[in-house]
């Protein structure tokens, strides 16, 4: 659903079942009609004997009922066809009046509507991502967030298309009333993906404050940006330009290597894939060693990593004690991931 937060951004004609999508369409239908009897009313009444201007001004007082004295000597001619001319022009002219009317408001009311009804939706959201920019990078991100379940509530300046896309603010991002809209107060991940390192720069700022636990992850366009992103607040920076090029280096020296990566991470439909296990401190892993915890035998993940303060522990060794905030970087299926995820109490 979507919501606009202080009119920012253009106007979206919202397609409502049942109605006509063109809501100005019968307006224009109306003032055509309207234009036409004036015409045929002002051809009629100069063959009656009245000069152009002078028809044209009794076809329009007599179309909107004012009242005043007829111009010209009236005849019988005269008179019917100014009843003819009232039967149909008033009819035109309240018709086009009241479409104009219903398409100036209508719009207006089922957007109240609809922000509201999404305010409500938002509200009840817990633990989402709020993905800020939709740009090629951030639908690029939307795809692969919800193809593994996650809500994400995406900020744009621009319409968007609320079918694709849920919840959908409009607006700008460094606005705080944006953030505040979108969830952020009870969001779990705030990505921020514009294109500008100073907007990226500036929401990370404010949401750091909001909300000091949030996880934020940022786009930096240039290296020089990162240091200031993490200062900011921010927890992991992507460079997309170095990610870009190390990755076409590397399909140069070993596409086999690279290629199966991107099928193991990305492909649905292969069973294998790697995911990652938080090791909580109230959970059954915590003070164990690796061997003791037994994950391999018990839920068929194999444990290619431990990340610890930052680093990783590359092939743990069976006796390599766990300790709470370790982060497990496992191999499987789907399945098994989630034995594992299970088992550790995630």
């Amino acid at each position: 659903m979507r919501f606009r937060v202080r009119g920012r951004g253009a106007r979206h004609p919202y397609l409502v079942r049942g109605a006509p999508q063109d809501p100005w369409g019968r307006f224009w239908t109306g003032l055509s009609v309207l234009v036409l009897v004036t015409a045929v009313g002002t051809f009629g009444y100069h063959r009656l004997g009245l000069t152009v201007g002078e028809a044209l001004y009794q076809t329009v007082i007599t179309i909107t009922t004012v009242g005043y004295e007829e111009i010209g000597t009236v005849t019988d001619s005269y008179r019917v066809f100014t009843i003819l001319l009232i039967m149909f022009g008033v009819g035109a002219a309240l018709y086009t009046l009241s479409v104009l009317i219903e398409s100036l408001f209508e719009g207006r009311l089922d957007d109240e509507i609809r922000r509201r009804r999404m305010q409500k939706q938002i509200d009840r959201l817990r633990d989402h991502v709020v993905l800020c920019g939709y740009g090629q990078v951030g639908r690029a991100i939307y795809r692969e967030l919800t193809a593994e379940g996650r809500t994400v509530v995406v900020i744009d300046r621009s319409e968007l298309d609320e079918e694709a896309l849920p919840h959908t603010v409009v607006g700008e991002a460094t606005d705080d009333d944006v953030l505040v809209a979108a969830g952020l107060q009870r969001a779990s991940t705030l990505v921020l993906a514009l294109d500008s390192d100073v907007d990226n720069l500036y929401i990370a700022l404010t949401a750091r404050s909001m909300r000091p636990s949030l996880f934020i992850v940022a786009r930096s366009n240039s290296s020089s940006a990162e240091p200031k992103l993490r200062q900011a607040g921010v927890d992991r920076v992507v460079n997309t330009h170095e990610i870009g090029g190390s990755r076409m280096a590397a399909l140069v020296l070993q596409p086999g290597v690279v290629e199966f990566l991107g099928v193991v991470m990305q492909a649905e439909e292969l069973s294998v894939r790697l995911a990652e296990t938080p090791v909580t401190a109230h959970g059954p892993f915590a003070g164990r060693a690796l061997a003791a915890c037994e994950i391999d035998e018990s839920t068929g993940a194999t444990v290619l990593a431990v990340r610890r303060d930052g680093s990783f522990v590359t092939s743990p060794p069976d006796d390599f004690v766990l300790a709470a905030d370790d982060v497990l970087i496992a191999l499987g299926t789907r399945d098994q991931l989630a034995d594992l995820n299970s088992r550790a109490g995630v």
